[in-house]
């Protein structure tokens, strides 16, 4: 493969990528996919439905990624999600960090995308602020206190960070096939789970856990199979097209968010390159957009107060520091993470759900004071 070759690739990776995120905000503004709905639902409501979306999305996911690993598509072990360093304080906090900003910013970061293809004003505001607390929390000052506190704190599983190594290691199976086994138990379980809710079983549920889950696998395959070149022309190492983090991804949006915004300002720049998280983010405010006008539910949504603005300016702010902090957001750690059976995956997703919980205990008490 030559670099005219290998460029064509990666144009065709982007607009794929592209594409799936497209169906991605698509489905979840169908169907109001949301995690910290899904939260909201049990702790205000009792009410697990949207939970069970999220958990038949999880269980697909996790099925689709060791499935294609077993069949030789990617290599389960080339992601972030897979590292045998378990930074568990930083995915700990961060995660909190993430769930209480969620709840301030009414949504987490694919909800504010979403949002913004459905007419919400004080969603871009969101996007704006979560993207710039993200840089500063990847490159800026907050990366210098996240580098020397946080990250600090970590240990390592000589095995590797997911329950597939785990095995492998332990009963001496085959990784692959170890992973297969690990994901039909556990992800089976999950769509069992999902499955067995009689108030789940209609057609916008199914298609929210089926069509979710069905996503966050293409996005490893376009990334994991598509987008790999076993020796780069020039450098002969092995590549990931298109990546940030120069591995296999699937999607998140944090990180993503603030590489948008870097991309857009400096545009002239021939060193910044459009990248997967940069196609991803548009694509899903782009599938939003499109399924709002097809229900005829765009409207434009403004701030309500100057509490309103403040609060979601707030949370905007904690989740760009949470999800870089926690490697991950609700999609990035919650359900791409938890795909790969991540240790880090659990921890974070732990956090965010503690911190969720924090932020409507928040809200109660600023409806009782007033």
């Amino acid at each position: 493969m030559d670099i005219a070759d290998l460029l064509k690739l990666q144009t065709q990776v982007l607009w794929a990528a592209f594409a799936v995120a497209v169906a991605f905000g698509f489905i979840a503004q169908r169907t109001h996919f949301c995690t910290m709905g899904a939260i909201s639902d049990i702790v205000n409501m009792g009410d697990w439905t949207r939970m069970r979306m999220w958990g038949m999305a999880v269980g697909v996911a996790t099925i689709g990624f060791y499935g294609m690993a077993w069949l030789g598509w990617i290599d389960a072990g080339k992601s972030i999600y897979t590292s045998g360093r378990i930074i568990w304080l930083s995915a700990l906090l961060g995660g909190a960090l993430f769930g209480l900003g969620m709840v301030l910013a009414s949504g987490c970061g694919s909800k504010t995308l979403v949002r913004i293809g459905s007419g919400s004003l004080k969603s871009l505001v969101v996007f704006f602020v979560m993207g710039f607390a993200a840089f500063a929390t990847l490159r800026g000052v907050t990366a210098v206190l996240r580098v020397n506190t946080v990250d600090q704190v970590a240990f390592e599983l000589p095995a590797g960070g997911a329950l597939p190594m785990w095995l492998s290691s332990g009963l001496g199976l085959d990784p692959a096939l170890a992973g297969l086994l690990a994901a039909l138990v556990l992800g089976g379980a999950l769509l069992v789970w999902a499955l067995l809710g009689p108030e789940f079983r209609s057609f916008n549920n199914l298609l929210a856990g089926l069509g979710i889950g069905l996503v966050i696998v293409a996005m490893w395959w376009v990334s994991g199979h598509m987008g790999f070149v076993a020796e780069h022309p020039e450098t002969l190492d092995a590549v990931y097209l298109g990546s940030n983090s120069g591995r296999m991804e699937s999607l998140t949006f944090t990180a993503p968010m603030a590489y948008a915004l870097d991309w857009v300002i400096f545009f002239s720049d021939t060193s910044k390159l459009l990248t997967f998280g940069v196609v991803t983010v548009a694509g899903v405010v782009v599938g939003s957009w499109v399924s709002a006008l097809i229900e005829g539910s765009f409207r434009w949504e403004g701030f309500r107060s100057t509490q309103d603005t403040a609060l979601h300016l707030v949370g905007g702010a904690l989740m760009g520091i949470g999800g870089v902090t926690a490697m991950g957001c609700t999609v990035g750690q919650g359900l791409s993470g938890l795909s790969t059976l991540s240790l880090t995956s659990a921890i974070a997703v732990t956090g965010i759900v503690l911190g969720a919980i924090g932020g409507f205990r928040f809200q109660m008490w600023l409806l009782e004071r007033e």
